[in-house]
C-alpha cells in the first residue's frame, strides 16, 4: 500500500515542479518564458567568433592606401562612399554583441589616436580566427587568453625597440617637417592627394598651436566644405570662416567688437498672455510706437556699449535688423550652437542669454571681419590678422560633396595624429615592416615558453601579419612572396623594408606610423578579441511585447523602411 502512494507523491511533486518551470528542466525552467540561452564552444564562442570575423572582412578591404571604398547608406537614407573604418563601422548599425565589441575597441582609437581605427578591426578579427583553431585543437579558452596577454604585453615592450624616427622639437612650428610626420596617415586615407592634404592641415595646425602643447585642442582646426573647383584649390584661412553671409547692410567691420545672443533679436514678448485694451486709433497708432521705442532703445544701448557687430543663434525679427543698420552695426545669424561657441571661443566674446546691452568683458574682439565670395558661396571670416590667433579654418572645395566629406574625415585623423603627436612624438616604420618585425620577436618568444601559452603567442605573431598581407593583397600583389621577401629583408638588417605598393615590391619607402597610436591600437585590439573568447554562454531575454517602433528613415514603406 505504501509503494503506490509513494510513487502517487512524487507524480504531484514532479507535475507541480513542470507546472511552476513552464513544463521544462534546467536553464529553461529556470528564466522566464522565451529566453535563449546558448553554453559551450559550439553554440557561444565559435558564433561569437564568427560575427566578429565577418566584421574584420567586411573592413579589411580598406586598409592601406589601396583599400576599396565602401558605399553604406544609413536608415536616414544619407549616403556615405569611404573606406575609413571608424565611419564604416558606425553607420553599419552592428546588431550582434560581439561584433559590437570590435565596434567599441574601434570607436575607442577613433578617440584616442584618431588613427588606427582600421587595423583594430582587422588585427582583433585576425586574433578570434587564430583562436578558432586553436580551440578546435583542443587548447583551454584560459590558455589562449593567457597567451594572447603575454604576447600584448611583450608586443608593447618591443614595440619601444622599433622607433626609428623622434620628431625634433621644433615640429610643431615648421608646417614643413610636421607635414612629414603625418603624410603616412593621409596617404592611406587620400592616396594620390597626401602632400598637399598633409601640408594643409600642417600649416592650419602651426596656427592654432597653443605655447603649451599638451594643450592642443582638435577643435581649433575647423573645416569649410564649399563645393566647385577641385581640392587642388583647397586653402587655410587664418581666424573662423563660416559658409553663411550676413543679413545686415554692413558686410565689413574692422576693428570689431562683437555682442553674441543666444536669443531672438525682437521685440520682447511676455511669458503670460495679456489682453491690451485699445478705445481708438490713436491708442493703437501709440502702442506701435511704444513697442518700436523700447526695441530701438534697446539696440541703442548695444551700440552705445562699444558694439559694432550683432551675432545672434536665433530669429531675428525686420525691426530690430532696421535698427542695427540704422545705428550702423553688422549682423550675422549663426544658429549652430556648436559654431556660436567656436566663434565666442575663437573672439573671447561671451554669450549673452537675455537682450541687455553687453558690459565690455561680454564683448569679443576680431581685428577684421569681412564677406568673401569662395565658389559662388558667400562666407564670413573673421580674420585676426595677428600671430595671437589660435583658430584656423580649412576651406576644403570639391565637386561633390562625399569627396569633400572623405577628405574632412582625413584632414580629422591628422589633425588628432597631431594632437597625439604633442604627447609622444616617435615613430615606428610603416608599411607593414613594424607588424612583421613584431611578429618574428614574437615567434622567437613563443618558442622559448615551456607550457601551452606558446601555441597562442606564436598564433598572436602571426596574427600580426594580416598587416603586410592584406596591403600586399589590397595592392593586387602576390601576399605570400611580398612577406617573404620582408622577412629575409629584416634578417639582413634592412630593417624599414615594408611593402611598397608603387613599384609593387618591397623598400624601405619612408612610410613611419606613430608608436603611441600602433600601441594603442595593439591594446584595443587585444582586449576586443580576449572579451569576446571570454563569453562562454549567452541569453538573451524575450524582447518586450507591444508594436515596434517605426523606422526612423521616414513612413513605412519608403526606402529608409526596407533598409
Amino acid at each position: 500500500l505504501s509503494r503506490p502512494l509513494t510513487q502517487t507523491r512524487s507524480h504531484l511533486l514532479t507535475s507541480m515542479a513542470r507546472s511552476l518551470t513552464g513544463g521544462s528542466f534546467g536553464v529553461q525552467g529556470m528564466l522566464k518564458e522565451g529566453t535563449k540561452h546558448l553554453t559551450g564552444l559550439e553554440e557561444a564562442t565559435f558564433k561569437n567568433i564568427e560575427a566578429a570575423k565577418q566584421l574584420s572582412s567586411c573592413v579589411r578591404t580598406s586598409l592601406g592606401p589601396n583599400g576599396m571604398n565602401k558605399m553604406v547608406i544609413n536608415h536616414l537614407d544619407k549616403l556615405f562612399i569611404t573606406n575609413d573604418s571608424a565611419t564604416i563601422v558606425q553607420e553599419l548599425e552592428v546588431q550582434h554583441p560581439a561584433a559590437k565589441l570590435l565596434v567599441m575597441a574601434s570607436k575607442m582609437q577613433e578617440s584616442d589616436s584618431g588613427d588606427g581605427t582600421n587595423f583594430v578591426v582587422v588585427f582583433a578579427g585576425e586574433l578570434l580566427m587564430a583562436a578558432e583553431e586553436l580551440l578546435k585543437n583542443g587548447l583551454h579558452v584560459s590558455e589562449v587568453i593567457g597567451g594572447y596577454n603575454a604576447s600584448c604585453a611583450k608586443a608593447l615592450e618591443e614595440l619601444d625597440k622599433l622607433v626609428s624616427y623622434s620628431a625634433p622639437a621644433d615640429v610643431f612650428s615648421s608646417p614643413d617637417k610636421l607635414a612629414t610626420c603625418i603624410k603616412s596617415v593621409i596617404a592611406a586615407k587620400q592616396w594620390g592627394n597626401e602632400d598637399l592634404v598633409s601640408s594643409k592641415i600642417a600649416e592650419a595646425c602651426v596656427i592654432a598651436m597653443p605655447d603649451n602643447l599638451r594643450n592642443f585642442n582638435v577643435d581649433n582646426v575647423r573645416v569649410a566644405k564649399i563645393v566647385g573647383n577641385s581640392l587642388q584649390s583647397t586653402s587655410v584661412i587664418k581666424g573662423l570662416c563660416l559658409t553663411r553671409n550676413v543679413i545686415s547692410m554692413i558686410s565689413e567691420v574692422h576693428n570689431a567688437k562683437i555682442a553674441v545672443y543666444g536669443t531672438p533679436l525682437d521685440s520682447a514678448t511676455t511669458e503670460t498672455k495679456g489682453t491690451v485694451l485699445l478705445k481708438s486709433a490713436e491708442d493703437l497708432k501709440n502702442y506701435n510706437d511704444s513697442e518700436e521705442a523700447a526695441l530701438e532703445k534697446i539696440i541703442k544701448s548695444i551700440a552705445d556699449a562699444g558694439a559694432n557687430m550683432v551675432i545672434c543663434g536665433q530669429s531675428i525679427g525686420e525691426l530690430a535688423l532696421h535698427f542695427v543698420d540704422k545705428y550702423g552695426m553688422a549682423c550675422l545669424k549663426v544658429p549652430s550652437k556648436f559654431e556660436l561657441r567656436r566663434l565666442c571661443r575663437s573672439t573671447g566674446a561671451n554669450n549673452l542669454v537675455r537682450l541687455e546691452p553687453p558690459s565690455p568683458d561680454d564683448l569679443g574682439t576680431c581685428k577684421h571681419v569681412y564677406v568673401k565670395e569662395i565658389g559662388s558661396t558667400m562666407c564670413t571670416i573673421f580674420d585676426h590678422e595677428d600671430s595671437d590667433s589660435r583658430t584656423a579654418t580649412i576651406v576644403v572645395r570639391g565637386s561633390s560633396m562625399n569627396i569633400m566629406d572623405d577628405v574632412e574625415r582625413a584632414i580629422d585623423d591628422g589633425v588628432n595624429v597631431v594632437k597625439t603627436m604633442a604627447r609622444d612624438a616617435r615613430f615606428v616604420p610603416g608599411a607593414g615592416a613594424c607588424e612583421l618585425r613584431l611578429a618574428d620577436a614574437l615567434q622567437q618568444f613563443g618558442e622559448a615558453q615551456p607550457g601551452l601559452d606558446q601555441y597562442a603567442i606564436n598564433k598572436f605573431g602571426l596574427a600580426l601579419e594580416v598587416v603586410p598581407r592584406t596591403l600586399a593583397e589590397n595592392a593586387g600583389l602576390d601576399a605570400t612572396n611580398i612577406v617573404a621577401a620582408m622577412y629575409a629583408a629584416h634578417k639582413s638588417g634592412k630593417e624599414g623594408v615594408g611593402v611598397d605598393i608603387v613599384e609593387g615590391t618591397t623598400s624601405d619607402c619612408g612610410v613611419i606610423d606613430l608608436l603611441a597610436t600602433k600601441k594603442e591600437a595593439i591594446r584595443f585590439a587585444t582586449d576586443a578579441a580576449v572579451t569576446v573568447l571570454r563569453v562562454d554562454q549567452i541569453i538573451m531575454a524575450k524582447p518586450a511585447g507591444g508594436p515596434k517602433a517605426p523606422a526612423q528613415g521616414g513612413p513605412p514603406g519608403s526606402t529608409g523602411d526596407m533598409l
